[in-house]
């Protein structure tokens, strides 16, 4: 049986183990990130997360919880709120207990930190052929937008009814985003569409997609047209969030022509046009619910039960 710390070390292996720039580069990372906090002053070591010597995703974390707590059910969604929290206070109270309630999307200081995994899509352009310079550039402007824009936020609102209502609570952002992302790029390489009606296809062939379709969030082309050749395809569906819509115009002299994601800003959508770069959005929570599956599927094996919530498109790939 598992407990919640051992449902959160599953997801961070399996994140690591996908994660696009390849495990060399992220032992680099934590390398670096053990050496900046030895380099910090005393006042400042007190408030670093030391969990994150191991972690190399700070918009992932363990939020409120008994680690040691057995798991026999959780609660996943892509959002979570303080509604579900309660939600799963009530489950608990009318005898279907949750152990264990897991969001994709940051809360807490998973939410104030997101820019802060950011860093990763440098050395991820880096191995597209972009000079590091330019990737450097680019990203330094959008990962300061984002911390501000994260900054102002009630973190710790969502946090605070789990910890009063003693729900364990945590999340998985950029380790299912790595999941999908890994998924996405094997399959396309697989299927091998020639344009970009052809990526549509094979994306509607994908269940979580299906889905979507039928909720009105399915895959579209946004830039270019059905009959548009794909050429080099760059998958953007971890990092973060979008990244800098400056990175376009790198992209397409690094001989990227088409993007396949999850969402894309109309300022990058028009930046990639700009570039003549072919663009298809494969749906956010559609892509988002991926991702949460592969997990999840890890999690059903060791006969951990699953409740679907928070907008998750639940599909197990479990022989049943």
């Amino acid at each position: 049986m598992m407990n919640v710390k051992q449902v959160f070390e599953t997801g961070l292996k399996m994140g690591i183990d996908s994660d696009p720039r390849g495990a060399k580069l992220v032992k680099k990372y934590l390398d670096t990130v053990k050496k900046d906090f030895e380099e910090m002053k005393p006042e400042e070591q007190k408030y670093f997360d030391k969990t994150l010597f191991t972690n190399p995703y700070p918009d992932s974390l363990i939020h409120y919880a008994d680690e040691k707590a057995s798991v026999k059910r959780v609660m996943a969604g892509i959002d979570i709120g303080g509604s579900e929290v309660i939600l799963a206070s009530q489950m608990n109270e009318r005898g279907k207990a949750v152990d264990l309630v897991i969001a994709h999307h940051p809360i807490g200081k998973a939410l104030a930190d997101l820019h802060c995994v950011m860093d990763m899509t440098v050395d991820i352009y880096e191995l597209l052929g972009m000079p590091v310079h330019t990737a450097e550039k680019v990203m330094e402007e959008r990962v300061k937008e984002v911390g501000r824009g994260t900054h102002p936020i009630n973190h710790f609102q969502i946090v605070d009814i789990a910890r009063l209502l003693k729900v364990n609570l945590i999340n998985t952002h950029t380790f299912t985003d790595n999941l999908v992302d890994k998924f996405i790029r094997e399959y396309l390489d697989k299927k091998g569409p020639e344009n970009l009606g052809d990526i549509v296809k094979v994306l509607m062939e994908l269940p979580e997609y299906q889905e979507g379709k039928r909720r009105g969030a399915g895959p579209r082309i946004v830039n270019g047209s059905p009959k548009h050749r794909v050429g080099k395809i760059l998958v953007e569906m971890t990092g973060g969030t979008n990244p800098s819509h400056k990175v376009y115009e790198s992209l397409s002299r690094a001989g990227i022509s088409t993007i396949v994601g999850m969402h894309m800003r109309d300022e990058s959508m028009f930046k990639a046009n700009d570039n003549s770069m072919n663009v298809v959005i494969a749906g956010h929570m559609t892509s988002d619910s991926l991702g949460m599956n592969l997990f999840l599927d890890e999690l059903e094996k060791k006969d951990v039960e699953i409740i679907a919530c928070g907008g998750l498109i639940r599909v197990s790939r479990n022989k049943k």
